[in-house]
């Protein structure tokens, strides 16, 4: 794994690289200390990253513009806001402007690792001390399709496991995960992603296991949590839907 740790200040980054060890052990880190400098390391070819750490006080252009054109380079590899500056709005304008997390360099070590695995396993992490509820819900419902797994927690590592949990579905189970949060029955699936029910009966047997629940209520709650749409859920009855 390669990450670019765009910051300038060298103590910073060095400190940064003993936590950021913990997530891979053959973990490659490329560093840049301007705007400038983190477009074209994170663009060249050579040396492509999987993920980009970014201060937003730097050298080279405003924090906006940096990130804008950050983004624009690097298209969906994940980029998380790493920064001094703890102030509501600029987290929702980061949000908005592609960032998929932010996280405050007062944060623990294990606050800020669990967050960066719940980033690269698909999620967004926002910071609980600096939104409330409400404005969690609004930058969700900003973000782009598909990127619907926000936390905004004290733990993100429990986050994190929820996400992880999602990604070892496969899209199909993922697709019965959503409808079993409706409360819709093996046969209901079935005519709806044109399925046998015996197929289903297998996803959802999978589905219960990867969740580590043992019945379709169970299922139910677990992709409520998970995000899933749950609009008009009814809980299945256990003695008509069996698994």
């Amino acid at each position: 794994m390669r990450i670019l740790i765009a910051d300038d200040h060298e103590l910073f980054r060095d400190g940064l690289r003993l936590v950021l060890s913990e997530l891979d052990p053959a973990l490659e880190i490329i560093e840049a200390s301007t705007f400038d400098e983190a477009i074209a390391r994170a663009t060249d070819d050579a040396s492509r990253v999987d993920l980009v750490l970014l201060d937003l006080v730097m050298p080279g252009m405003s924090w906006n513009e940096g990130l804008t054109a950050l983004k624009q380079r690097i298209g969906e590899t994940p980029l998380v806001v790493l920064t001094a500056a703890e102030d509501r709005r600029l987290v929702a304008d980061a949000v908005r402007l592609g960032a998929a997390g932010f996280i405050p360099k007062t944060s623990s070590s294990k606050v800020m690792i669990g967050a960066l695995r719940l980033v690269l396993s698909g999620g967004v992490y926002l910071p609980p001390a600096l939104l409330e509820d409400g404005e969690v819900a609004s930058l969700k419902a900003a973000l782009p399709l598909g990127s619907n797994t926000v936390e905004a927690m004290a733990d993100p590592g429990a986050a994190a496991m929820n996400s992880q949990t999602t990604a070892s579905l496969t899209p199909r189970q993922r697709e019965v995960l959503g409808l079993l949060g409706q409360g819709k029955s093996n046969k209901e699936i079935a005519r709806a992603l044109d399925l046998s029910e015996g197929t289903v009966k297998l996803h959802v047997t999978a589905i219960l296991k990867a969740l580590k629940v043992h019945n379709r209520t169970g299922a139910v709650v677990a992709a409520a949590r998970l995000g899933f749409p749950t609009g008009g859920v009814r809980v299945p009855n256990e003695d008509s839907h069996h698994s």
